[in-house]
């Protein structure tokens, strides 16, 4: 039995290109992206100033979360210590009692 010849053909993909023609462009040459309007300095300078401004929109929405913040900040902060203080006057009077039993195991 022979061997199946699995050779295949080589084609330059450059040859075969130059061999099909010029390729016709469907977008915007280099040229036309070279040449295309710019703004001016001073325009620039403008939309950057706006840019620097932001939206009021924005703006407001940032104080208004802002402010929400605050208060619920205010509101955990208030709760933490009065859990502290009654935590505190729980624990004094349990020292208290604690001393007193010491004093009467000791003295009494």
């Amino acid at each position: 039995m022979g061997k199946r010849d699995n050779r295949v053909a080589y084609i330059n993909p450059i040859a075969a290109a130059r061999a099909k023609g010029p390729v016709q462009n469907s977008g915007p040459t280099i040229q036309d992206y070279l040449s295309r309007p710019r703004p001016t300095w001073e325009e620039l300078k403008e939309q950057l100033e706006k840019k620097k401004k932001g939206s009021r929109a924005l703006a407001d929405f940032e104080d208004k979360m802002n402010e929400r913040w605050r208060k619920e900040l205010a509101k955990n902060r208030e709760k933490r210590l009065g859990d502290k203080e009654r935590d505190k006057k729980s624990m004094d009077s349990e020292d208290k009692k604690d001393k007193k039993e010491v004093c009467n195991q000791i003295f009494g």
